[in-house]
């Protein structure tokens, strides 16, 4: 008996080390101390040039995305998702993401397989200008079936703590722009994949759902230096009514209406094929805004100008109200 014969081949994660480390190279930044391989990575924040920085950390997966994948036999995007979870998180407080890690796990190595998944964390973190400093490759025979894989990933960024993003400065009547998802992103596959058939996931369907997540981040950052951003809430699970309130004080509410923007006709095609309710479908899905930013109605004009040169797509959906949650009409 070896541990190759129980399932676990060394050499083939080393190898896939080798392929990682070049890689890795084309997304390192000021602060990066030391390259891929090491027990730990060292990382300084010198180069930012912060009189009080605040170290800021989200982690996140990709959830039944993955299962989507697989039945479409496409790995080559589900790492820009896993990316973007986490820096469109870190991102809500005003924080620039500096560097990621990330952790596959998965019953055989298929370094093919791994490598597409890779390919896109390197994009995901090209786009957000994050430094991918190391990671862990975990071969699990006998947990997970075959091939079959899981990823989570993990990022921290970096902010003066004078210039932290909260809800401090939010007042009624404040106006809340959302900004133009690329698709579902993230969220939802559960329900989707009861909706579509795997036939449907090979094909079109699954070329649409396989759509990655967004990432705001250069446009969000580049927002904040122009205009003053009051609050940021990601649109993910639990999509406006969970989400918006996050960001809202004590005593104050949203009111966002739904003919402020198009609807993708895709969301409406899984409301009418699931029999989900139009309050479900808010609650589940981001209905096309990825996410919300809460600004003075005299930015509007300017922010959004600001948004159109990254490429972002953005309406005014609404307004901070006095009141609690979240009022759709």
């Amino acid at each position: 008996m070896t541990y190759v014969k129980a399932g676990v081949s060394i050499d083939k994660g080393n190898a896939f080390v080798r392929f990682i480390k070049p890689l890795a190279k084309k997304t390192r930044n000021a602060g990066v101390c030391d390259g891929i391989g090491g027990f730990s990575s060292l990382y300084d924040v010198a180069p930012f040039h912060l009189k009080r920085p605040l170290l800021v950390a989200s982690t996140d997966g990709v959830g039944t995305k993955l299962a989507v994948a697989k039945i479409a036999g496409r790995h080559d995007t589900i790492g820009i998702d896993l990316v973007a979870m986490c820096v469109n998180d870190l991102v809500t407080c005003g924080a620039r993401p500096i560097f990621f890690l990330d952790y596959l796990a998965t019953g055989k190595l298929d370094l093919a397989q791994s490598k597409a998944v890779m390919r896109g964390i390197v994009k995901g973190c090209q786009q957000a200008g994050c430094a991918l400093v190391g990671g862990e490759t975990a071969e699990m025979p006998g947990f997970y079936q075959g091939p079959e894989y899981d990823l989570a990933g993990f990022a921290v960024g970096v902010v003066e703590k004078s210039k932290v993003i909260d809800h401090r400065l939010v007042r009624a009547g404040d106006a809340i722009l959302g900004l133009h998802s690329s698709g579902f992103h993230s969220n939802g596959y559960s329900l989707l994949r009861k909706v579509f058939s795997a036939d449907e996931m090979r094909g079109k369907i699954g070329r649409v759902l396989l759509t990655p997540t967004q990432i705001y981040v250069k446009p969000v950052l580049a927002l904040i230096e122009k205009v003053e951003v009051r609050a940021i809430a990601h649109i993910t699970g639990g999509g406006f009514y969970d989400n918006i309130p996050r960001v809202i004080p004590k005593g104050l509410g949203a009111h966002v209406a739904r003919s402020t923007w198009r609807v993708p006709e895709i969301f409406w095609q899984v409301m009418k094929r699931s029999g989900v309710s139009f309050h479900e479908m808010f609650r589940t899905f981001n209905m096309g805004i990825g996410m919300t930013v809460v600004i003075r109605p005299e930015d509007i004009v300017k922010a959004q100008t600001l948004l159109k040169r990254f490429g972002i797509q953005s309406n005014v959906i609404g307004e901070v109200i006095k009141g609690k949650g979240v009022r759709l009409t």
